[in-house]
């Protein structure tokens, strides 16, 4: 299996439209991007898109423009499931899959364009692929939003989606016991700051070190976050498991 961060930054994006900080100055400097929020899932010739941002062109063109065979959305925020229409005319719109609440309202903003519905219970696994996909609740008000495990061949992935960091007890509970080899965190501003859907960079890491992940990246970054922080995930980052 292979994953691939296609994007890691927050709604806005990094660098943000207008603006002159130091960490975008930085980030302009360095030739560098943070993108929308969104996964590629590789196993066996086959490609499971986790979130199709705003940017899903340029990330799929960024990626060698692979064939996407499923899409899975954690919630209906128009920077992780907006970009489903990039597939018009581009491929066999894919299949998408995301919990009942999920589903319906990311469904009827894309009723002009016909493809697979899949609601999924949350904390039921399923299969695609040979890969095993679990949604669990998160807390991201006021929307409802699915974190995602992702299993296979022995290794297990996380996806926190966006939330804060106290998740429904049955989601930590499902994190803590289970042995987490990766864990994908929301982290949209750094310490200090407090954002209240979102986690900070520190309680990200507490979360992290919490579950007893052992690894993790902070994905969903703002511009706030200045460049180079440990464990910062970036976009096009790749890990590989054979």
């Amino acid at each position: 299996m292979r994953i691939t961060l296609l994007g890691t930054g927050d709604a806005i994006g990094t660098p943000k439209v207008g603006c002159d900080c130091e960490n975008c100055r930085a980030m302009i400097a360095a030739g560098r991007s943070r993108l929308r929020t969104s996964l590629l899932v590789e196993t066996e010739g086959r490609h499971i898109l986790i979130d199709s941002s705003p940017d899903l062109r340029q990330q799929l063109l960024r990626a060698c423009s692979p064939h996407i065979d499923a899409v899975l959305w954690s919630h209906g925020h128009y920077d992780h499931f907006i970009g489903f229409g990039e597939f018009y005319r581009v491929q066999k719109v894919p299949p998408a899959y995301a919990a009942p609440p999920v589903m319906d309202y990311c469904s009827g903003y894309l009723h002009f364009l016909p493809f697979e519905k899949h609601p999924v219970p949350v904390y039921e696994p399923f299969d695609l692929f040979g890969v095993t996909f679990t949604f669990f609740e998160v807390n991201h008000p006021p929307v409802y939003t699915c974190g995602l495990l992702i299993e296979h061949d022995g290794v297990t992935v996380a996806y926190t989606a966006d939330t804060r960091e106290d998740i429904p007890k049955r989601s930590r509970d499902l994190l803590e016991n289970t042995d987490i080899d990766l864990l994908f965190v929301d982290a949209i501003a750094p310490e200090g700051y407090s954002i209240t859907k979102h986690m900070n960079y520190a309680e990200a890491v507490r979360f992290a070190r919490g579950v007893g992940a052992r690894d993790y990246r902070c994905v969903h970054m703002s511009h706030l976050v200045p460049p180079g922080m440990p464990h910062a995930g970036y976009d096009m980052e790749t890990f590989c498991w054979e």
